[in-house]
């Protein structure tokens, strides 16, 4: 009693270029037996796999997945331009880059803030299905934002095979469909509004 004995085999295989943050696969488990220490899991294979049945819960880590390939866009766009030159100055120079670098920075921190207070009014005890499908739908979209700027700061370059922009630019396609795609999230913030309305 209490040992946890299982046979697990997992299988990945790529089935597009655009998905490969989170390749497709397929997970087997058997003779899983549920530990005391988790009496109301479904099941139990780790953290991941019971988060499984709070999915709202999880669209804070969902989020903050986003907003760090938002980060990483951000930092090579400043590291780009700061260092390539044009017309005898910096990229950095120009006001209109200043300008959206400014608007990366700003859309990445209100992602940020927002999966922030869904986690603390989760640790509050309060439900936080609207909060949640905010952070995500907020940190997704702000996310493919900052990415295609960055794209457009680095011109031809950014569209180069395996360049970091490129991939990232490739990757955060797929994020924004996983969890629930961004017309979901605006569905169930719409459908939450109007339910405190009519209580």
């Amino acid at each position: 009693a209490g040992s946890l004995s299982a046979t697990a085999s997992a299988r990945a295989r790529e089935e597009l270029g655009v998905t490969r943050p989170a390749p497709v696969g397929t997970l087997s488990l058997s003779r899983l037996l549920r530990p005391p220490a988790f009496p109301d899991a479904p099941f139990f294979a780790g953290t991941a796999l019971a988060n499984l049945e709070r999915p709202m819960a999880a669209r804070g880590v969902d989020s903050s997945t986003r907003r760090e390939r938002a980060r990483r866009a951000l930092d090579e766009a400043l590291q780009h331009a700061t260092t390539r030159q044009m017309f005898k100055q910096l990229l950095a120079d120009f006001q209109l880059t200043q300008a959206k670098l400014a608007k990366m920075a700003t859309t990445i921190d209100s992602a940020a803030l927002l999966t922030y207070r869904a986690a603390w009014m989760r640790d509050q005890g309060h439900n936080v299905t609207r909060e949640a499908a905010m952070a995500k739908m907020a940190a997704t979209e702000g996310a493919q934002q900052v990415i295609d700027a960055a794209l457009q700061l680095f011109g031809g370059l950014g569209v180069v095979s395996e360049q970091p922009v490129e991939r990232l630019y490739r990757e955060i396609r797929a994020l924004r469909i996983y969890e629930g795609a961004t017309e979901v999230q605006q569905l169930i913030i719409a459908r939450e509004l109007l339910k405190d309305l009519q209580d």
